[in-house]
């Protein structure tokens, strides 16, 4: 027993170091990535400045900022500064990417954190359902609806959301994080963590915690359900195929209710690979960010990443996108973490 334990506790220490020692080439070729394809686009002084100013002015910046050196001593540079968290400085404000990581990476993992909690309260109890309906009117309504919800484009559903919500009953906003004078309150509170939610429930008055609801509701289930559908399949297709287990059988065999066996010996191991995707998602919602937070004018990292696009600031962009890119690399290999915790089957 204590050899078996041993042997489990070494095989889980060694799939971890393995799992995190890919986390670094893994970032290191999405950073690669991002810096090579957007020098591709051109000069980024050229892009964000060309027009405005003389040949000379472009001149000084190109040199202030370094873009006159060789491309592999500007990529050398570069992954320095990654390594030490610095990704950068934007051309047309002058603002820190590090500054926009804290400030707007706030706003939009508030949003991812309330964007999981719709999907999850979504896809898994309607894929319970639809796993107990099995090939009946209830389950060909909810495959139905789980690729509607995957498929249909996250901007139309904002837009839809706004126009019926927002505009037409008046339930919940239609832009911004929460109302200006409600925002400015719960800025002045210290420690000041960018998370509204928290800085209202802080500041301690019910209206602004309500006021900073409203303005959640329809981006979160706007990017939530871009993922619902995919949780709704997959906890249908892991719950069917759990209740065909042998102590699935063997509690039915002693005359178990149905319902029981579901909730108590099927459903809890069928959400074991729902811990592992959720991970794969992260990047699904924070590419659904962008369009969401535009839509909505949420102002994260998406929204920032768009803002600079259209002034072509590709070293602000490039600073961000490698950014999300860490981001990603890291959230990943945390589930992975949390699902060979889970599940023992879970090793190399």
């Amino acid at each position: 027993m204590a050899t078996a334990t041993k042997s489990s506790s070494g095989s889980l220490r060694t799939y971890l170091i393995t799992r995190l020692l890919l986390v670094i080439p893994m970032v290191w070729i999405l950073v690669t990535l991002v810096f090579f394809v957007l020098r591709v686009v051109g000069d980024p002084i050229q892009s964000a400045f060309g027009g405005r100013l003389s040949p000379a002015d472009i001149a000084v910046r190109r040199h202030a900022a370094g873009l006159d050196k060789p491309l592999l001593s500007q990529y050398w540079h570069y992954l320095v500064g990654v390594t030490h968290g610095d990704f950068g400085t934007s051309l047309t404000d002058n603002t820190r990417i590090s500054h926009i990581l804290i400030v707007n990476g706030a706003a939009t993992l508030e949003l991812t954190f309330w964007a999981v909690l719709v999907a999850i309260a979504v896809g898994v109890p309607l894929g319970r359902v639809a796993a107990r309906y099995r090939d009946r009117l209830p389950d060909v309504g909810l495959r139905l609806f789980a690729v509607l919800a995957y498929a249909v484009p996250v901007f139309f559903l904002g837009l839809l959301l706004k126009l019926l919500f927002a505009t037409n009953l008046t339930w919940f906003y239609a832009s911004g994080r929460a109302s200006p004078n409600v925002e400015i309150a719960i800025n002045n509170v210290a420690p000041n963590t960018h998370i509204y939610i928290i800085n209202a429930i802080q500041y301690g008055n019910v209206s602004d915690i309500w006021d900073v609801l409203r303005h959640t509701v329809l981006p979160a289930i706007t990017l939530g359900m871009l993922v619902a559908g995919v949780f709704l399949r997959l906890v249908r297709v892991n719950l069917l195929q759990t209740m065909r287990a042998d102590y699935v059988e063997a509690a039915r065999a002693r005359g178990v209710p149905e319902r029981r066996v579901i909730r108590k010996h099927a459903f809890r191991n069928a959400l074991i690979p729902v811990v592992t995707v959720m991970g794969l998602q992260v990047a699904t919602l924070l590419g659904g960010a962008v369009l969401t937070e535009t839509t909505f004018e949420w102002q994260g990292l998406g929204y920032k990443i768009a803002y600079y696009l259209s002034r072509q600031d590709y070293v602000a962009v490039q600073g961000i996108v490698a950014a999300v890119a860490v981001i990603v690399a890291l959230t990943s290999f945390l589930i992975d973490v949390a699902a060979a915790v889970i599940d023992p089957r879970v090793r190399y």
